[in-house]
C-alpha cells in the first residue's frame, strides 16, 4: 500500500488506520496527497486495485480571491499558516499532534487550483480501479457537500457524520 501524506505532512496515516485497505494493490492518500495518490493511481504500470481518498482537497469551486488570500498568508508566514492551517483541519476538535515536514508555495497553489478531472476518474475506473472517498461532515476546509456530489458518480463515497478533515471526531 502507498501513502501520499497531506499537505506539509508526514506521519498522519494514524488517524485513517480504520479505514486503510493495506494491501499491495492499494493508493492512499489524505487531503493533498490525495490528488498526489490519484495521479499516482493515473499512470501507475501496476496494478491497482483500489484507490482510497481521504478527505481529498477539493477547492474547485472556490474563488479566486480565497485562494489568493490562502496563498498570501502562506507567503507571509509560511509557519504561522501551517500552524493556523493544521488547527482548522481538527476543527470543531481539539488538535492533535501531527508532524510536518517540508512543504512550498508551488505545494500549497497546486493544492489550492487542482481541478478534479471527471474524464480521468471515469478512465481508472475503466481500468478496474475501485475509488472509495471519505469525507468528514464537520470538515472545515474543504467543500463538503460539492466532494461529495462530485464524486458519487465514480466512486463509494462515505460521508462521515461528526468527523473533521482528518475523520477524527464524535464518532470514535
Amino acid at each position: 500500500m502507498d501513502f501520499y501524506h497531506g499537505f506539509a505532512l508526514k506521519d498522519e496515516e494514524q488517524f485513517f488506520e480504520t479505514y486503510i485497505d493495506p494491501s499491495d494493490f492499494c493508493i492512499s492518500g489524505f487531503s493533498y496527497g490525495a490528488i498526489r495518490a490519484f495521479k499516482a493511481a493515473q499512470s501507475s504500470k501496476r496494478r491497482v486495485d483500489k484507490l482510497q481518498l481521504f478527505s481529498p482537497a477539493f477547492f474547485q469551486n472556490s474563488e479566486a480571491k480565497f485562494k489568493r488570500l490562502q496563498l498570501m498568508g502562506y507567503k507571509k508566514n509560511s509557519m504561522q499558516y501551517i500552524e493556523k492551517f493544521t488547527e482548522n483541519c481538527f476543527l470543531p476538535y481539539s488538535v492533535q499532534e501531527v508532524n510536518y515536514t517540508e512543504h512550498t508555495m508551488t505545494e500549497l497553489d497546486e493544492l489550492l487550483n487542482y481541478v478534479w478531472q471527471e474524464e480521468a476518474l471515469k478512465a481508472l475506473v475503466a481500468k478496474g480501479t475501485k475509488i472509495e472517498v471519505y469525507l468528514g461532515s464537520q470538515d472545515k476546509i474543504s467543500d463538503v457537500v460539492s466532494a461529495y456530489d462530485f464524486f458519487l458518480p465514480f466512486a463509494t463515497v462515505t460521508l462521515i457524520q461528526g468527523a473533521n478533515h482528518f475523520l477524527q471526531g464524535d464518532h470514535q
